[in-house]
């Protein structure tokens, strides 16, 4: 009996399933030995020697496919590209016949000969073609048209934004460029791992769910553990457990993880997403700046052999040494005004004053870093280290060596967007136990992103931190500005969407 709810395709590809099986043929069998990747065959192929190629076992999905009387012609695709399989009806028989049993999306595998065409394509004259997947809903695929000049024209059957990020596998059959993007996030943190590795530096792994969450402003997702009958956080950093680890003897250690916050959605914020943070032993902020320049030439020299990228209309240029500025002293050049040192009151003044609108209850705190957002941050296209916070805004990081009133962290800016923020690390127990409870007022006093007393953490630091350099990096926001992505939800394989509406919803833009 037939589900009512399979459309004409979707039945059909079933019944030749049946006729497959009916036909004593496995259209699941449990393994295939190939030989050759589509990319190599291509590569490799000589007109005047095809005798290495001449026996070759090739796989992949069936992307187009011409049926003809006495000869087919099928395109497969596998994770290298794609290859024409050129099948004769002399050559294949009885099984020349069960073709028309394959539809686009099948995967099969095919073992012959490679040779070229009188059309001039290198493809594979098939021997023999296995059922490897028979797929039972039809895929996307656009069609494409192949001009005389040889330049393809794709009409790309599936361009809704949407539902290509909630079905990535549809897209990554159906716009199989879109790899490259993923591919290149893997080597930046393939060589991310590799220059901290190099230096022996440890990675290591610390609790997702936590009885206390810390080491950032936000808001966290909140899980019960039954068995303890307790409520447990999901992480929103991995800083109080990493300095826990340099106050055990490690020298520097670092870990590349899953964060979580409990916030709004936007380009450039998915509630979970992957940051790399590192803490090294004895080492302060301006060390780590040079170090933090360093990293990333490395990183972008690896994924485009240029340290100048593309991004948007701008050139991009990552050669060390990047800018560096106060924040103040940005602060100077993009409001006219001097910031430094005002109470609540004369910087909500001055937010008004600037158009910058902010919640009148809002602490100066995030009255300063709301003018910044505003006013600064989209003038910071180069790389630019923005230092000397002041400590209202950084409650982990070390008094200011010279500055009464402010901190020695950095952040790094690229095209508007803040992607690494650093710290000489708070090691004073006194300092830190008396800003976490700052902190605490401030949370009490209606600010639930405001930090929580971790005593287990304040405990540590008076056990004996030593001066200690911190960074973390936004790897989601650095893999957009190195592929020319604007959007998170293009770098990430599965982001996070809104619950998919009913028909009869009216549609919302994201």
């Amino acid at each position: 009996m037939h589900d009512h709810s399979l459309n004409d395709q979707e039945l059909r590809r079933r019944e030749e399933l049946q006729h497959l099986r009916d036909a004593g043929i496995n259209p699941y069998p449990p393994s295939f030995d190939r030989s050759h990747h589509a990319a190599y065959i291509l590569d490799t192929f000589r007109d005047e020697q095809p005798e290495p190629l001449a026996n070759v076992t090739v796989a992949g999905r069936i992307v187009a496919i011409r049926k003809m009387g006495k000869a087919s012609f099928l395109h497969i695709a596998d994770s290298s590209g794609r290859i024409q399989i050129y099948a004769k009806k002399d050559d294949l028989g009885e099984a020349y016949d069960m073709l028309r049993l394959y539809d686009l999306g099948d995967i099969i595998g095919v073992e012959g000969f490679v040779f070229r065409t009188r059309m001039g394509e290198v493809s594979v004259h098939a021997r023999s073609i296995t059922m490897l997947t028979k797929s039972v809903r039809p895929i996307p695929l656009g069609k494409e048209e192949v001009a005389e000049d040889g330049t393809v024209t794709r009409y790309d059957a599936f361009a809704d934004k949407e539902l290509r990020y909630r079905k990535r596998y549809l897209d990554l059959i159906a716009n199989p460029h879109i790899k490259e993007t993923f591919e290149k996030r893997a080597t930046i943190i393939r060589t991310m791992r590799r220059y901290f590795d190099d230096r022996g530096w440890m990675e290591v792994e610390t609790p997702i769910l936590q009885p206390l969450y810390g080491g950032a402003t936000a808001r966290p997702f909140i899980t019960h553990h039954n068995a303890l009958d307790v409520e447990l956080y999901l992480r929103i950093a991995d800083e109080l457990y990493l300095k826990r680890l340099i106050v055990g003897g490690f020298d520097a250690v670092y870990e590349i993880s899953k964060n979580f916050r409990n916030e709004g959605m936007d380009k450039t914020h998915n509630p979970e997403f992957t940051a790399m943070e590192i803490y090294v032993a004895y080492k302060d902020y301006l060390w780590m700046m040079d170090m933090a320049e360093d990293l990333l030439q490395t990183i972008v020299n690896a994924v485009h052999g240029t340290t100048t990228v593309r991004c948007g209309d701008v050139d991009v240029s990552w050669a060390k040494p990047f800018r560096r500025e106060t924040m103040y002293g940005l602060f100077d050049q993009h409001t006219g005004r001097n910031l430094r040192g005002l109470h609540r009151e004369q910087l909500l003044q001055a937010a008004r004053e600037l158009d910058v609108a902010v919640d009148p209850k809002a602490s100066a705190m995030k009255i300063l870093d709301e003018i910044f957002s505003v006013c600064v941050q989209p003038h910071l296209i180069q790389p630019t280290f923005v230092m000397d916070y002041p400590v209202e805004m950084s409650p982990l990081a070390k008094a200011h060596r010279t500055e009464a009133g402010l901190v020695e962290r950095f952040e790094l800016f690229v095209m508007g967007k803040e992607i690494a923020n650093a710290f000489s690390e708070l090691n004073d127990p006194i300092d830190q136990r008396a800003r976490l409870e700052e902190q605490a007022q401030i949370r009490a006093d209606g600010d639930d992103e405001a930090m929580v007393v971790d005593e287990d953490f304040l405990h540590a630091i008076e056990v004996g931190l030593p001066p200690t350099a911190g960074m973390g990096i936004g790897i989601d926001r650095l893999v957009m500005l190195l592929t020319d992505n604007d959007s998170i939800r293009d770098v990430l394989f599965f982001p996070q969407m809104r619950p998919e509406r009913s028909a009869a919803a009216p549609a919302q833009e994201s």
